[in-house]
């Protein structure tokens, strides 16, 4: 069997992440896969790249204009929406044509055009298509920020030019993805069952069926070591409690940076103890920011793309906080579980499906700040810690293990 994976970029963000473990996964379970990327960051060989050219760039940078446009020349929500009005054929090329499975995943700003996405579909080609966020049963957005309106049809589009108008970019792009879609083979598959839900409540998805299925991690590489000989490699205090928050951009609201820093300043005035006692470890693009946001000692870090230095990294803090408002089944949070470091976050999206609450972490009240603080005090001084940390990753590898997620999709592959 030979399936073709396809995403925007190999390693920048979560879905790249994904798709690349996925794909190894299945090389290891004796499948011929390959991944085609229009940013490719490493020379991996099986990851095969689209020609380079200044073309792509533009492609790029139209589809951003035309948002701009329509927002009334607004930089407000640039990157929030995508209406995949450029991209590439991907149908001549010889990985796709060789390929029986075309597993679609992150595919947008310029990588596949709905009309792309259309030639793909009537190839003749078995098509799964990964959802990482809504965009494959919204009309334009990623995260509906509680709109609903994809539910039956978008217009009004909070994301375009405040929702003024019904007949907007976005319901022109739900229309179109609507006649795409209809009678046409497309297996949806879901990350977690949060977004499953959401999937199947979108009359785009109408017919189509919708799977559940985690992401998968490498847990022979993401497992617990030794705590100072960790802490000794990320050049980290020995004599603190450390928490880490890490995101690729630390400043991305919807990553809940001001959750995280009105519950520092919570736990700094209930605790004052705590000053002294504890720092936060943080990774990811305008790290060094917290330093000035926090009454704890920050240590920033760099945005850290090896998978090794993530390990030390995770075994070296005590605690992982995702004050995230909206995600789906963040990879952060498996990669600590998978290396015995609790986690707390709010209760959206997939991540109550992956923290159990008091059992493996903790799961705060949504945007509650004062909750969020009672869960980072209640992991670091619970006497049953240890225990939390076992129970962590026991989860990550009992659900999220390549062996577990690879043997399901090879499952579904052969059903279609």
């Amino acid at each position: 069997m030979r399936v073709l994976l396809i995403n925007t970029s190999e390693r920048m963000g979560g879905a790249a992440i994904a798709a690349g473990r996925l794909m190894e996964a299945l090389k290891n379970h004796g499948i011929k896969a390959k991944m085609l990327v229009r940013d490719k960051q490493t020379d991996e060989i099986t990851v095969v790249p689209l020609r380079q050219n200044w073309w792509l760039v533009w492609k790029f940078v139209w589809e951003r204009i035309v948002i701009w446009t329509a927002n009334r020349f607004s930089r407000k929500n640039l990157f929030a929406v995508d209406i995949a009005n450029t991209g590439t054929d991907i149908t001549t090329l010889p990985e796709f044509q060789q390929a029986d499975i075309i597993h679609l995943h992150w595919i947008n700003q310029g990588m596949l055009s709905l009309r792309d996405i259309e030639k793909i579909l009537r190839s003749g080609k078995h098509v799964v298509w990964t959802m990482h966020d809504l965009w494959p049963c919204t009309g334009i957005c990623h995260y509906t920020r509680g709109c609903e309106r994809y539910r039956t049809e978008c217009g009004h589009c909070p994301f375009i030019d405040g929702g003024r108008h019904s007949h907007d970019l976005a319901w022109r792009v739900f229309r179109r993805k609507r006649d795409i879609y209809a009678h046409r083979n497309i297996h949806f598959v879901t990350c977690s069952n949060w977004l499953g839900e959401q999937a199947r409540r979108s009359s785009l998805l109408a017919g189509h069926p919708v799977t559940v299925i985690p992401n998968p991690i490498n847990t022979n590489l993401f497992k617990p070591h030794n705590k100072a000989a960790a802490r000794e490699k990320c050049r980290l205090p020995q004599d603190k409690m450390l928490m880490l928050f890490g995101s690729v951009k630390i400043t991305d609201k919807r990553k809940g940076i001001d959750y995280l820093v009105e519950s520092c300043r919570l736990l700094a005035e209930r605790h004052p103890e705590l000053k002294e006692k504890l720092g936060v470890v943080t990774f990811g693009k305008y790290s060094q920011q917290l330093k000035d946001m926090l009454p704890f000692r920050v240590y920033p870090l760099d945005f850290v793309r090896d998978d090794h230095r993530l390990v030390d990294i995770y075994n070296a803090v005590d605690i992982f906080v995702t004050p995230s408002l909206e995600d789906n089944l963040p990879n952060t949070v498996m990669e600590a579980m998978a290396c015995g470091t609790p986690c707390v976050g709010f209760n959206t999206g997939g991540i109550p499906e992956m923290i159990d609450h008091l059992h493996n972490g903790y799961v705060a009240a949504y945007k509650s700040a004062e909750d969020f603080a009672n869960g980072i005090y209640w992991t670091l001084t619970d006497p049953g810690y240890p225990s939390l940390a076992e129970q962590a990753c026991r989860k990550a590898v009992a659900y999220y293990s390549e062996n577990t997620v690879a043997r399901r999709f090879i499952e579904l592959y052969n059903k279609l």
